[in-house]
């Protein structure tokens, strides 16, 4: 019988399983839905016990499609920023997953900057104040939902631990460092959940996971339905870092930009750095004790504009949309800015709200179509100026991923702007390949870096064709609409 990796991929909208070969073949996947709900304007939650279960039958979907095989690791990518609070002697979720996007905590945002305590986080974290990330959401889940528990009867975690506690049967509670990364309760330089962070935020740090690399033995399975007892849980990793890890990104400078519900722009760096004003400083991965850290900025409505605007013009689908954009040479003008739910890289601006401006009798829904579109490219465009800009090793190889990723007239708008090769990946699976890949290292299936490169098959590179005098025009209409977005709040 085949050896193979179990990778699950816990996403925004959907859970996603794999298996992989030793050659890095895929040899099955599954999936599940995932339900979102959105309980007031701006905020945003899922349910836990729905996650866990997603991932179940995401698992026996893939196992069902796929050849009989033994289980060697398995991997863990997950949404990063969502965050969540369970018991640590019953299990039970206390209070919903409040995720990524949710922007219930902008007051508390606000009054931090307010009291001068921003410059101190970014030095510390690399990360701004802003509600995308969960430090204050775990304010507000311990505020509203946990009472007459203490420190030591609770469990705090990302998407990880949840999925680590679950798979070990409730045995272990930790994260990896780039989840850890993302919490804002992580200092980057000394690698620890940081005091003077928890004390701001009122987190009890007894109440976090323990942090381990990415690639390492975090438990063993245990009671989980569908899956043999002791399958060592090898690697676990936020889905952008792993979907960077997956394409073999692992020069300095090297990039990629996954489009997907939002987008994320990443970029290598040789350490840490204070980020520059508009993007952040994460950890790509840990490997072996030492952290491999990066720039990113984070886009928070990106191919979810797609199916609202389809929606707008009463079209079917989103690929309705994107045959409608592709009829027409430009906007004649118009510019939609989705600042659906605010703005985040590098605006971070949680009150923002969207916009379409430019209309005229010229204009039709055809060109509200491909201003749609061109949005996702402009935001992209916004963020890499700025991480190519300060990397100080210019930008190597740029990978692009997920579902969006696929369309040609949507890649070579985003080629053309950021006047950059672009890399495809012929796989969608980018994360959860990344996640096995990391599995893989940590029990020996391969044994370094440069084995783990030759695994991957890059498609086509997409090269800048944008007429010059066109792009700049575009892309000062652009930066005009989101400065009246700005303006607006």
């Amino acid at each position: 019988m085949q050896d193979a990796i179990l990778a699950v991929d816990q996403g925004t909208t959907n859970s996603k399983a794999i298996l992989v070969a030793a050659d890095g073949s895929i040899l099955a996947q599954g999936a599940a839905a995932v339900t979102t709900a959105y309980p007031r304007p701006g905020w945003v939650e899922q349910d836990a016990l729905q996650l866990w279960d997603s991932i179940l039958a995401a698992i026996r979907a893939c196992l069902d499609s796929g050849p009989a095989v033994t289980i060697t690791a398995l991997g863990i990518s997950n949404q990063r920023e969502s965050i969540l609070v369970w018991n640590r002697h019953t299990g039970e979720p206390l209070g919903p997953v409040v995720t990524w996007q949710c922007r219930r905590t902008a007051a508390a945002c606000e009054a931090l900057k307010a009291a001068g305590h921003e410059a101190r986080v970014v030095a510390l974290t690399g990360l701004p104040l802003d509600p995308l990330f969960p430090a204050t959401k775990i304010a507000w889940l311990l505020e509203q939902h946990v009472q007459g528990l203490a420190a030591e009867d609770i469990c705090i975690g990302t998407v990880d631990a949840w999925l680590i506690w679950n798979f070990s049967g409730g045995r272990v509670h930790a994260c990896d460092a780039s989840n850890a990364a993302r919490t804002q309760l992580y200092n980057l330089s000394s690698a620890c959940w940081d005091d003077e962070l928890c004390k701001l935020f009122g987190v009890p740090k007894a109440a976090l996971p323990q942090v381990q690399d990415s690639s390492s033995l975090f438990c063993q399975t245990r009671n989980v339905a569908g899956v043999p007892d002791g399958i060592p849980v090898a690697a676990a990793i936020g889905d952008s870092h792993a979907a960077l890890f997956g394409h073999g990104a692992f020069q300095t400078g090297d990039g990629k930009i996954t489009f997907g519900t939002g987008s994320s722009v990443m970029t290598t760096i040789p350490d840490f750095m204070v980020p520059p004003p508009g993007i952040t400083t994460t950890i790509a991965w840990s490997l072996q004790g030492k952290a491999t850290y990066a720039f990113e900025g984070n886009i928070l409505v990106s191919a979810s504009i797609l199916p609202w605007t389809a929606t707008l013009l009463g079209l079917e689908s989103v690929d309705a949309l994107l045959a409608l954009a592709g009829q027409v040479p430009d906007t004649e003008g118009v510019v939609l800015v989705p600042a659906h739910v605010g703005l985040g890289s590098p605006h971070w601006n949680a009150q923002a709200r969207g916009l379409i401006c430019g209309l005229s009798f010229a204009a039709g829904p055809a060109q509200v179509a491909r201003a749609a579109a061109e949005s996702m490219a402009f935001q992209v465009y916004d963020v890499f100026r700025i991480v190519a800009d300060n990397t100080g090793s210019g930008i190597g190889q740029l990978f692009i991923d997920g579902g969006p990723s696929r369309n040609p007239f949507l890649m070579n708008r985003v080629a053309g702007y950021l006047d950059h090769p672009l890399i495809s990946c012929p796989s969608t699976e980018a994360s959860a390949r990344g996640a096995a890949y990391l599995a893989g290292l940590a029990t020996g299936v391969w044994a370094d870096l440069k084995t783990v490169a030759g695994l991957e098959v890059h498609g086509e590179v997409l090269r800048p064709t944008m007429d010059r005098a066109g792009r700049e025009q575009a892309l000062a209409l652009w930066h005009d609409a989101v400065a009246r977005t700005m303006l607006a709040t």
